[in-house]
């Protein structure tokens, strides 16, 4: 039973591998690949760039991307747990609320060091 599955799903990333790949090659040879000035220039709203485009960020934008990253995560672990809360039970509750609590135990370390001040 379960290798029949197993082969089932080998099968199915395999087709999945091999229309992607054709996808891919399709779009580079329809792709036009018209090279001028004005093309290969940083922005194409009509006025030279004001400095160079490859300035430095930031670390706090970089810190604050990740923790709505973290916290995003957060939702889409919760989602499915509520689905099927009544079938899992209360032990599942329970691990659940262990895992909100790091979490929150974690941010409260982040307001404590002062991550998100933008001093």
């Amino acid at each position: 039973m379960y290798q029949t599955d197993i082969i089932i799903l080998f099968i199915a990333f395999f087709f999945l591998f091999f229309f992607v790949c054709i996808l891919l090659f399709i779009s580079f040879l329809i792709s036009p690949r018209l090279k001028n000035n004005e093309k290969i220039t940083a922005y194409e709203c009509g006025f030279n760039p004001f400095e160079d485009t490859r300035s430095s960020f930031e670390v706090h934008f970089y810190l604050v991307a990740l923790l709505f990253l973290i916290f995003d995560l957060e939702i889409a672990f919760l989602l499915p747990w509520v689905i099927v809360f009544h079938i899992l039970g209360f032990t599942i509750f329970w691990i659940i609320s262990l895992f909100l609590l790091l979490l929150t135990l974690g941010f409260a370390y982040e307001l404590f060091v002062g991550a998100l001040d933008w001093d």
